[in-house]
């Protein structure tokens, strides 16, 4: 086992895959992203009661800022939600570990040490980051009730 740390993150090669719920859910989610990709937009209408009112969540446009982004439309993904191509990349890094990990039976986990500062400090860029995804997917609100 190779392990190198610095003061709050570390990662080791191991001969388990200590994130499996991870992989599994970004095997999936890519999966059905190609599937989109290849197939076009889900044929059913996938929005809660507030969207046909007018108000957007800062999740709003991502199906389709997916469907962009697996089609090579990194522009267009951004129109609609830069969150999908964070996803998009996210989710194929992850399937990139898996595959790496399948192949030779090591598996890169990655550990993070949480003190309460830094916990906070998530927290509260988070909350930042959703609230300023929010403000925006409401200023597109016309772009992402159009079908």
């Amino acid at each position: 086992m190779t392990t190198t740390r610095t003061a709050w993150l570390s990662w080791a090669v191991e001969p388990t895959d200590r994130h499996r719920p991870i992989t599994i859910l970004a095997t999936v989610g890519l999966f059905a992203g190609v599937l989109m990709a290849f197939l076009g937009l889900p044929p059913v209408d996938l929005h809660g009661p507030l969207h046909h009112l007018g108000l957007m969540d800062p999740f709003c446009g991502g199906t389709r800022a997916a469907y962009y982004t697996l089609r090579g439309q990194g522009g267009q993904a951004w129109r609609y939600n830069p969150l999908g191509l964070v996803a998009v990349l996210a989710a194929s890094v992850a399937v990139a570990r898996a595959a790496a990990g399948l192949l030779t039976r090591r598996w890169v986990n990655l550990t993070m040490r949480w003190s309460p500062a830094r916990r906070r400090t998530l927290v509260a860029t988070i909350v930042v980051a959703a609230a300023a995804l929010e403000v925006r997917q409401q200023l597109i609100a016309p772009l992402l009730m159009a079908r």
